[in-house]
């Protein structure tokens, strides 16, 4: 099977160490198999919200493992139907904002020509190694037009705090435009949506077969 350069960058890296020795976790068979779903949406996807349990909300990296452990990864909005449709259920059910597996490649590595400027090249959606569409496109993704200091997202702007906006969350009109892209600080706490991956369940049935995952 032919692979491209990027998804190999982005799959050698799935399990290198975080800050304060943190990595990402490996899927829990039996709790692959028992996994909650909340909605399967038209098309074909599964999804869990995380505000619909009685769970902490979890920073950028703890989203994502909540979500792993149980063969799921973080949404990725790849699509435009996925993205509004997503859009739509955070309307619907009035949620300020949630976590996405988007990121900004910003470990070794992420220096490749194609990569750069990392703050337009650079984003890309790390459940499915699948990278965003140039910052500047402004067609071809959905960043917002303002934020917090009135620039068009990414805008970085915790940097000037000594912080460092790397991670991709969806917010709810919070600077009146809707509910768009930020870029955000990893640390932060927020609820997060977790949709199947079919890397970690094909994963989990070979090893697993006994379980009959779905």
């Amino acid at each position: 099977m032919k692979v491209t350069i990027f998804v190999l960058l982005f799959a050698t890296s799935a399990y290198s160490q975080f800050p304060n020795g943190r990595s990402l976790e490996r899927p829990i068979p039996e709790m692959c198999a028992e996994r909650t779903i909340h909605e399967t949406s038209p098309f074909g996807q599964n999804y869990f919200y995380s505000w619909r349990e009685n769970i902490d909300e979890e920073d950028w990296l703890g989203s994502r493992n909540i979500c792993r452990m149980r063969c799921m990864d973080a949404v990725s909005l790849d699509t435009k139907h996925e993205n509004e449709w997503i859009k739509e259920k955070i309307k619907n059910e009035n949620v300020a904002e949630i976590w996405t597996s988007g990121r900004i490649c910003d470990f070794k590595g992420c220096d490749r020509p194609d990569l750069l400027p990392k703050d337009i090249n650079g984003w890309f959606w790390t459940a499915i190694f699948k990278k965003m569409a140039p910052t500047t496109d402004r067609e071809a993704n959905d960043w917002s037009s303002t934020g917090g200091l009135g620039f068009q997202q990414p805008d970085n702007r915790e940097s000037i705090y000594g912080k460092t906006e790397n991670c991709l969350a969806v917010l709810n009109n919070v600077y009146n435009d809707g509910i768009r892209w930020h870029d955000e600080v990893c640390t932060r706490r927020r609820h997060y949506i977790c949709e199947d991956s079919e890397e970690l369940l094909r994963y989990v049935r070979y090893i697993r077969p006994d379980l009959n995952i779905k």
